[in-house]
């Protein structure tokens, strides 16, 4: 592994980190509080890539389940993992492998919109996928109850999504880090 590799996953595991430091929000629906750290998967899949921003939200993860505090409202330790947030925390690393992998796959045609429906499909239809099947089975609660608790979050997803897409518009714009996206880069500009 490239040292470069292990510095951006541990840059972006301390992102997820910091993001965890605003408060959780608790709602009266459901029992998975609204935090801010949604955000941090959906830029580290756009910024870092499939491979890289998959291996961020893993270490993240590894950090969580061994019991560091990174969780919002200082949550960490594997208890967290078979609670009611287990499954949106486990959905993460793969999450940010989706995202990563469909801006990959459509580094040459991306515009805002196109970086909005890729964090749309990654960072809220596939975590809410994993999250609310996960809590059903936790809670037994039926799925499709525990699908409609989760709408709750879909405002602030909405705007983690905006925030994200436009984060990472600029930054792969300005400086990208996705090794395929340079290459791409190169291609075209030594072809005009």
């Amino acid at each position: 592994m490239k040292l470069k590799t292990m510095v951006y996953a541990a840059l972006f595991a301390a992102i997820m980190g910091a993001l965890g430091l605003l408060p959780p929000i608790v709602t009266p629906f459901t029992p998975v509080p609204i935090t801010a750290q949604t955000l941090g998967v959906m830029l580290a899949g756009s910024i870092l890539g499939a491979k890289r921003g998959g291996l961020s939200l893993l270490l993240f993860v590894l950090l969580v389940t061994f019991g560091a505090p990174l969780l919002a409202g200082g949550r960490g330790g594997l208890g967290v993992l078979f609670g009611p947030s287990g499954g949106y925390i486990l959905s993460y690393p793969i999450a940010a492998y989706l995202i990563g992998f469909l801006v990959e796959r459509f580094w040459n045609k991306l515009n805002l919109g196109l970086y909005i429906a890729i964090n749309i499909i990654g960072g809220i239809l596939f975590v809410y996928a994993c999250g609310v099947t996960y809590l059903s089975f936790i809670t037994e609660t039926p799925w499709t109850k525990a699908m409609w608790a989760a709408f709750v979050f879909i405002p602030g997803d909405l705007v983690k999504v905006v925030v994200a897409s436009l984060l990472a518009g600029q930054i792969n714009r300005v400086y990208p880090i996705m090794d395929t996206a340079k290459k791409r880069s190169n291609k075209i500009t030594n072809v005009a």
